[in-house]
């Protein structure tokens, strides 16, 4: 309580500035849709997302303050509120909902209607706001100065040194530019392919990296560290496992209904033997990983749950403060959450049974404090989100089951409780993230929890639509969108359910797994690398080694701070232009257009020029990063 006591929020309680506004609004509302569409097909390529949080804030200040010539911190917080629910909520949702999807193609149900994906992405997003509202002075206020909330203090930082807001700004701005253009020209107009593949004869090995900047841009952003762990993942599978797999099974039949591995590998190389075999060992080094880093946080979960529920008690009555400590009012959260309940059961669109609504509020309030303290904590990036999803998912199946409903239709109800619980995990951790923001502003918190409904809305309108248009152009499952999580999900469904998995590839992944945790390396990452092609991670690593090589540039402290922050911008802009393209494209390949605007077939490149064009083109793309970061920051100081 003294540290509540003594804080003193950048605009005091007792000054009232605009926040909740049309600009500020309908900026947060484009935010969450763009930001969610981008992290839904980055998402869905590399298992991973990244908060937009920071981009949506220094937008925010570039057009209200430099543009619109406004002062008003508050509003441009009320912006990256919104637009970052678009984010959270797309991460939950890719994470599960495209398992629909893949049972659909597989002829075991029917394919999810949007309006389906829609309501359980909303439901599950509403969930999670309103179980965070009476957690707020239990873990925002009550304990500031204990939870850190690292991504919710970086983005008051940067709100806070508004003054750079326009050049911060464009440089976003620029990242969303230059990949816009760079994924037209690979996947567009398909002048230079968006791989490049090395192969030594003699051996199933295969090394290669893709060319694209938001697959770059993950690894910047990430850093070396993690970008390694992934990269080393990727070449266990590419250049130890598929080389033995057909080393010694030439002849074999490994996985039920395929052909001689000789075959497959004749036929496909390594890539067919990624598809037939490495994603199993890959989701079984995936579900290991989501239950060790779950096990690994027990005794915090529930320390954590527990401190949450006494801090919740002992602070009824006691919010003080005037306008920095209203809240939504606990009758209409109460009421909301009841309400939200009823309809998971009862909407036909959402295959959820009342004992399925049940595990819902009582996973789904567990987790979301839970979330809450870690991402406090240890920030969202270490969220185990997958690790309590597969826990859910794991539970509400065997309970499902043995209560007789499994078939097509028990799978689609745990599928759509495990993504409800998800969203309201990710939906949790991102809110406190921006309350921990509004606090150190000195924002009212009902009205941030208002733009996070807002935000939530916008961006469940247009997930639904977002899925349908990457399924039906680039069909997930594939090497274009392996979506790693997704796939997990519905092997482990069908695990329980039907028992017909190729267990022996899924325990090779889970001691692999177990193996890498007990030498001390981080598990998540290293199974997504495991699970992904070697391309991907490479391109992934050449990010980082590009971090790693600014981080390490002579000069003082301050110059490489801002040479990483900005190059952190232009990054996140590269993901989102290329994601935004990559949707479009989307949309034109299921018109039919994109055969029109193919230039590869008239150009019709010898293999070595091509590959040479690419790495060219890569080259450029790495260049950009550099002239919006070091090079920026050295002609800022030689013109001072």
């Amino acid at each position: 309580m003294e540290n509540q006591k003594e804080f003193k929020p950048y605009v005091p309680a007792d000054k009232v500035t605009p926040e909740i506004t049309v600009t500020s609004v309908l900026m947060g509302i484009l935010l969450a849709v763009v930001f969610g569409a981008a992290n839904a097909y980055l998402g869905l390529r590399v298992g991973m997302t990244v908060s937009a949080s920071i981009p949506a804030a220094v937008i925010a200040m570039g057009v209200i303050r430099v543009i619109m010539r406004k002062n008003s911190i508050l509003e441009s917080n009320i912006v990256q509120t919104i637009g970052s629910a678009g984010e959270s909520l797309a991460a939950g949702a890719i994470f599960t909902l495209p398992a629909l999807f893949l049972w659909a193609r597989d002829g075991i149900m029917d394919k999810p209607g949007i309006i389906e994906i829609t309501l359980i992405a909303l439901l599950g997003g509403l969930l999670g706001v309103f179980f965070m509202v009476p957690l707020r002075n239990a873990l925002i206020v009550r304990e500031h100065g204990t939870l850190p909330y690292p991504e919710g203090t970086a983005c008051a930082e940067v709100l806070l040194a508004g003054e750079e807001g326009g050049a911060n700004a464009s440089t976003v701005f620029a990242g969303m530019g230059f990949a816009a253009l760079f994924k037209f020209i690979i996947d567009g107009i398909k002048a230079v392919p968006g791989e490049v593949s090395f192969r030594v004869k003699g051996y199933a090995g295969e090394i290669g990296t893709q060319i694209y900047p938001a697959v770059m841009s993950v690894g910047y952003i990430c850093g070396p560290r993690i970008s390694s762990y992934m990269f080393a993942g990727g070449v266990l599978s590419w250049l130890v496992l598929i080389p033995l797999i057909v080393l010694f099974g030439e002849t074999l039949i490994l996985s039920p209904g395929t052909a001689p591995i000789g075959e497959i590998f004749a036929e496909g190389g390594a890539g067919a033997i990624w598809d037939v075999y490495i994603r199993y060992i890959g989701a079984g080094a995936l579900a290991a990983g989501g239950i060790i880093s779950l096990v690994k946080s027990l005794p915090l979960i529930v320390r954590t749950f527990r401190d949450a529920v006494k801090g919740m008690t002992a602070a009824k009555g006691s919010a003080e403060g005037g306008r920095t400590a209203q809240d939504i009012s606990i009758k209409i959260v109460l009421g909301a959450i009841a309400l939200l309940t009823l309809l998971v059961w009862l909407v036909p669109a959402v295959p959820v049974t009342l004992l399925g609504a049940i595990i819902v509020v009582i996973f789904g309030f567990f987790f979301a404090t839970v979330s809450s303290r870690m991402v406090g904590l240890v920030g969202s990036s270490n969220n185990p989100v997958s690790g309590m999803a597969i826990a859910t998912l794991l539970i509400a199946t065997v309970i499902l089951k043995v209560t007789g409903d499994s078939g097509a239709e028990g799978m689609r109800s745990a599928i759509a409780i495990g993504s409800i619980i998800c969203i309201v995990a990710a939906i949790a951790g991102d809110t406190s993230q921006d309350l921990k923001t509004g606090y150190l502003l000195g924002a009212t918190p009902k009205k941030q929890q208002i733009g996070e409904l807002i935000g939530i809305v916008a961006a469940a309108l247009a997930i639904g639509g977002t899925l349908y248009l990457l399924d039906s152009a680039y069909s997930f499952g594939t090497e274009q969108l392996g979506a790693p999580q997704a796939t997990l999900m519905k092997m482990i469904i069908e695990g329980v359910m039907e028992g017909n998995l190729p267990w022996a590839l899924v325990f090779v992944g889970v001691f692999i797994a177990v193996v890498v945790e007990l030498i001390g390396i981080p598990v998540l990452p290293f199974a997504i690398g495991v699970y992904l092609p070697v391309q991907l991670n490479a391109c992934i690593m050449v990010g980082g080694l590009v971090r790693l090589a600014l981080d390490k540039k002579k000069g003082g402290e301050k110059e490489k701070k801002r040479i990483t922050n900005d190059g952190i911008l232009f990054c996140s802009g590269m993901i989102a232009g290329e994601g935004l393209v990559g949707i479009l494209l989307a949309l034109l390949a299921v018109i039919g257009v994109d055969s029109a605007i193919d230039i590869s077939e008239k150009l019709k490149l010898p293999a070595g020029v091509s590959d040479a064009a690419s790495l060219v083109v890569f080259a450029l793309i790495i260049l950009c990063v550099l002239k919006f970061s070091v090079w920026k920051k050295q002609k800022k100081a030689e013109e001072r």
